[in-house]
């Protein structure tokens, strides 16, 4: 591949109470764990965040899609370290003679804040991506305590990603 390629990446996860008080697994974004009381419901460790970014890329090189990939069935998966499916991600990336250009992506939640650990995500997602910290973006936002983003039951996450060769 000679050009610049562009895919947008989506996730969203339902948050429940952290077991034992619920079905919630401890809360991961962006490769971090972070105190919160709820944590997402989900097959691997639930990383919203690696789950968009990693299937942005995936987008940008029409490859299939991370549920594809790494099927949400199979127990092999259960509870896995996100990094693994970006790690794969990459890998294909770097394959067809791409890198990252750069990365936005943009956390919705009412809570945890994402200010606080914002720099933190984004030296680890750099890391992953091998890439500069410089290309990449997280924003916060939240769902202004509108449905169940709003109201703290759920977290999205939108990724756009540029790969160029």
């Amino acid at each position: 591949m000679t050009r610049a390629r562009i895919g947008h990446g989506y996730d969203l996860h339902r948050l429940e109470p952290v077991a034992p008080q619920g079905a919630g697994r401890p809360f991961v974004l962006g490769g971090l764990r972070i105190e919160h009381d709820r944590g997402p419901v989900g097959h691997s460790d639930g990383d919203a965040l690696l789950h968009a970014v990693t299937d942005a890329i995936l987008g940008a090189l029409a490859e299939p899609d991370i549920g594809q990939l790494f099927c949400d069935r199979d127990p092999q998966w259960d509870g896995a370290d996100s990094a693994v499916f970006l790690a794969e991600a990459v890998r294909r990336m770097q394959a067809r003679g791409l890198r990252l250009g750069n990365l936005d992506a943009t956390v919705i939640c009412e809570r945890p804040k994402i200010g606080p650990v914002k720099d933190a995500m984004r030296a680890r997602l750099a890391e992953l991506l091998h890439a500069d910290v410089s290309a990449i973006n997280i924003k916060g936002k939240t769902h202004e305590k509108v449905d169940a983003v709003g109201e703290g039951r759920a977290i999205e996450v939108h990724a756009v990603a540029l790969l160029v060769p």
